[in-house]
């Protein structure tokens, strides 16, 4: 049985996706095998599938019956044979036989062998109490950070940086998506608090997206003069535009590197002109040394870049095609910000007014990359003083 030997081979230790490769299934379904899943029936009802129960596929004692003499039981039954004679013929008594079949009956009325074996393999695992169903406090307090578009993670850090000498008040990341997931714990909602907007695990994927090339001339980032990963200077900025469907609406965000704070630009189009003007609007009244280059991919919105230098002081900079990477800091916001914004809803529904909010809600979340400081302190005191706050790399 292809469940049976999957979940074999998880308890080996094998990788899902090897273990999918090696029964035959596809990735999604063993991570539904494993995780569970949502079912929308036809009456619009959602509901969950549980995931394989993992103890069903142990070794245990021999005076529990396994699935194999669950098998045999299923198959005297359906004979017409009662408790007493399958007890004999099995060699186990005859109450255990009896309650057996009592026991683990199907909801249809039948005894069913694997459904039986799972059912009592269920009643061996020791379902705890989660640390958050627990600590009402808690529970509180991490809800209302999910609410307010924080990550796990974030809410983790938060609590060990509030009670550093008391484990008893924090809570670990995993933990935080363990208790999301399960029902009945109350954390989810609808939409999800999450920023991918899932309500359950699923695999990991790469998603490969096409990009527009920019025509001639650019300067490469080759050229900048520091690696993607040096962000010992204040004052370059990586940007990018999200876009609606089909290409009508657009916002764009730009992202300081080295304290990664986020600047929304509220966009009537996404020609070059109008993009222009909003860069220089937001970028022209900083200081000269908060000025020192721009970071782009190769969309066509950017045709006047010599204008924004002109303008700004500002040096434009483009990426290698189909190289995200290089502006990590911007793809990364731009992650966050699909929280707020999702893909496939139109942005021109958001007013500059909505934009502000967001992105100083953004700002004023601690990060981990900052030691959980927030881009807003960080700015602000970079505009503050001549003297720059240490390299945050």
């Amino acid at each position: 049985m292809a469940r049976r030997r999957f979940m074999e081979l998880l308890a080996q230790g094998w990788a899902l996706r090897a273990a999918c490769r090696e029964v035959g299934v596809s990735r999604s379904t063993g991570n539904n095998w494993k995780h569970g899943s949502k079912v929308k029936l036809k009456d619009g009802t959602v509901k969950f599938v549980p995931p394989l129960e993992p103890l069903s596929t142990r070794v245990i004692s021999p005076r529990f019956l396994s699935e194999a003499e669950r098998i045999t039981i299923a198959d005297l039954a359906s004979q017409g044979l009662g408790p007493t004679a399958i007890a004999e013929l099995m060699g186990r008594s005859p109450s255990t036989i009896s309650r057996e079949l009592r026991r683990n009956l199907h909801p249809s009325g039948q005894y069913r062998p694997f459904h039986a074996h799972a059912a009592a393999a269920s009643r061996r695992r020791r379902v705890r109490t989660t640390k958050l169903e627990a600590d009402t406090e808690l529970h509180a307090f991490v809800s209302d950070k999910l609410q307010q578009k924080w990550s796990p993670q974030q809410i983790s850090r938060a609590l060990r940086l509030a009670h550093p000498h008391d484990p008893g008040r924090r809570i670990s990341t995993e933990s935080i998506y363990l208790a999301l997931y399960r029902p009945g714990v109350g954390l989810m909602t609808a939409p999800s608090p999450l920023r991918t907007g899932r309500d359950q695990r699923r695999a990991h994927c790469r998603q490969v997206r096409s990009r527009r090339r920019f025509a001639q001339p650019m300067i490469s980032i080759h050229e900048r003069g520091f690696d993607p990963t040096d962000r010992g200077e204040p004052g370059h900025w990586e940007g990018d535009l999200i876009v609606g469907p089909h290409h009508r609406s657009a916002i764009g965000t730009l992202v300081e590197r080295q304290t990664r704070y986020v600047k929304l630009l509220h966009l009537a189009s996404q020609d070059s002109l109008t993009l222009c003007a909003s860069l220089a609007a937001a970028l022209g009244p900083l200081p000269a040394g908060l000025r020192n280059s721009l970071t782009w991919d190769q969309g066509t919105e950017m045709a006047r870049h010599l204008e924004l230098t002109r303008d700004t002081g500002i040096r434009v900079y483009f990426c290698d095609a189909a190289s995200p990477w290089q502006r990590g800091s911007n793809e990364n916001t731009n992650g966050l910000l699909r929280q707020y914004f999702p893909k496939s809803t139109d942005l021109s529904q958001h007013s500059a007014g909505d934009l502000a909010r967001v992105e100083a809600e953004l700002n004023q979340r601690p990060r981990r990359i900052l030691e959980d400081r927030t881009p807003a302190e960080l700015f602000k005191a970079l505009l503050a003083s001549q003297n720059h706050p240490p390299p945050l790399r």
